[in-house]
């Protein structure tokens, strides 16, 4: 290992965890209040889905202070708001406690306030590396995101450089062509999926036939890398940061942060190792296979649980129930 690659393996590893309590009045009125202002139409990327919180961010902030202990220190970015987890991370984790700092923002769009409010995913990832303190190695967790069993800082970084996690694919030309003929016959707003918005990263690169997909899992990315190019390119964060809700035409910054690694030589891969739980109305049986699946498979890092607001009664308990299990014992 040269001396370089020795640095990089001393270098601090912090976390950052996108979350909003939907549920806030707040938060929910004015989110309503600029929805409406844009159009009497659903807006694509504004479902209440989204916004929803089941406080999933307490259970993925005492994942990784139980599971990845060698995170320096976790960032709750959010807007005006607090997540209500200071006393069980007083009585899990009490030496941990000054390690965790909410990041507003006003913080890391500063000088870009005339596009708060935000509600737009897209626009806060492309604003993360401006984080006051934040390490140049970052990993990156939406707070439906947990890890599930105990890591190390390689299954992150490896001599320095991030670990990619995901799979090559070709372009998503099924989706382009449905789109185009849905503007054809004059549909204005259409909702962008995942693989459209990190397509569009790969396109940035000249990544034209195929792009490289990255699974919902936390994601590492490099700070400095990112404020190089986008200090260089000035005019892509302004595009991409510019409206409140998500837009068909911005690109995936994790997507773009893969992109540039793959492309500066990085060849650091690995597999999703991910499981991925939707519960809404398939049962207890489905939630009890899918934990099964993660406390017996040693190859199973991550999991990932998306629309719990839209589980039944039964499904919801049984979930924190096996949370509980994991991350408070």
């Amino acid at each position: 290992m040269t001396d370089s690659e020795k640095a990089f393996e001393k270098e601090p590893i912090d976390a950052v965890v996108a979350w909003v309590d939907g549920t806030d009045p707040k938060h929910l009125q004015k989110r309503i209040q600029y929805s409406n202002s844009l159009s009497r139409a659903p807006i694509p990327g504004a479902e209440s889905t989204r916004f929803h919180s089941f406080n999933e961010v307490t259970y993925c902030v005492l994942s990784i202070l139980k599971f990845a202990p060698f995170i320096n220190k976790i960032y709750i970015v959010t807007d005006d708001q607090n997540p209500k987890i200071d006393a069980v991370i007083k009585q899990f984790f009490p030496e941990r406690f000054n390690d965790i700092r909410r990041v507003d923002h006003l913080e890391i769009f500063e000088g870009y306030e005339e596009l708060l409010p935000t509600f737009n995913s897209i626009a806060i990832s492309s604003m993360l590396w401006r984080i006051k303190g934040l390490a140049n190695q970052f990993v990156y967790f939406n707070d439906d995101i947990f890890c599930i069993r105990p890591l190390v800082p390689e299954v992150w970084f490896k001599k320095g450089r991030p670990v990619l996690r995901g799979q090559w694919h070709f372009p998503p030309f099924e989706r382009l062509l449905w789109d185009g003929i849905k503007r054809f016959f004059g549909q204005k707003k259409i909702a962008a999926s995942f693989q459209i918005h990190q397509w569009r990263a790969a396109q940035l690169f000249r990544f034209q036939w195929r792009y490289f997909r990255s699974g919902h899992t936390p994601l590492p990315m490099r700070r400095d890398h990112l404020e190089n190019f986008y200090t260089q390119h000035p005019e892509l964060l302004a595009s991409n940061i510019s409206s409140r809700f998500r837009t068909y035409e911005q690109f995936n910054t994790v997507a773009l942060s893969s992109h540039l690694e793959i492309r500066n030589g990085n060849k650091n891969r690995s597999a999703i190792n991910a499981v991925y739980m939707q519960p809404h109305h398939r049962g207890v049986e489905y939630v009890n296979k899918k934990f099964n699946k993660c406390l017996h498979s040693s190859a199973v890092y991550f999991l990932c649980i998306q629309s719990l607001d839209q589980a039944s009664q039964a499904e919801q308990e049984k979930v924190k129930e096996y949370l509980d299990k994991i991350f408070k014992n």
